[in-house]
């Protein structure tokens, strides 16, 4: 009997899928779980209104991230200071955190701490490139200047 798929399951389909499955397997398992419907006209019909809604919000999304990605690239340059020990290392790390606290700050919006990427660990003096990638297909650069921390006057 043909189906269409509220969720995804293992071996079976996406979300929004029509496959085949027997009537058993549905009337025990997909049905009480509200995991599959019966493929009607009206549920098909339905199935397409959804996909639609749901391909209007993904390109608002997309909009979204592509304007937000605009805002990280114009900042440019983000910096930081940090104390510093003998040889320019860092006492400890300028985490993915921090780094997001300070696009943050500059941009206006909220970042994930996950969304941050760099190639290398931030435990040095210098200029490192950061990653901040939206959506699979959006990211942007942005510079991290590490400057040393000016001790005040005691």
């Amino acid at each position: 009997m043909k189906v269409i798929l509220q969720h995804s399951v293992q071996k079976l389909g996406k979300a929004g899928d029509i496959v085949e499955a027997k009537p058993g397997y549905f009337r025990n398992y997909l049905q009480p779980r509200g995991i599959a419907v019966v493929a009607s006209t009206g549920t098909l019909k339905k199935r397409e209104e959804d996909l639609e809604a749901l391909r209007r919000k993904a390109e608002k999304l997309h909009q979204a991230s592509l304007d937000l990605a605009e805002k990280i690239t114009n900042v440019g340059t983000v910096k930081v200071s940090a104390r510093v020990g003998e040889g320019g290392k860092l006492y400890g790390k300028i985490t993915h955190k921090e780094i997001a606290a300070l696009i943050e700050k500059e941009v206006g919006e909220p970042i994930d701490k996950r969304l941050i990427k760099t190639n290398e660990d931030v435990a040095a003096l210098g200029t490192f490139t950061v990653t901040v990638k939206l959506t699979p297909e959006v990211h942007a650069d942005v510079n991290l200047e590490v400057t040393m921390e000016v001790a005040a006057a005691v």
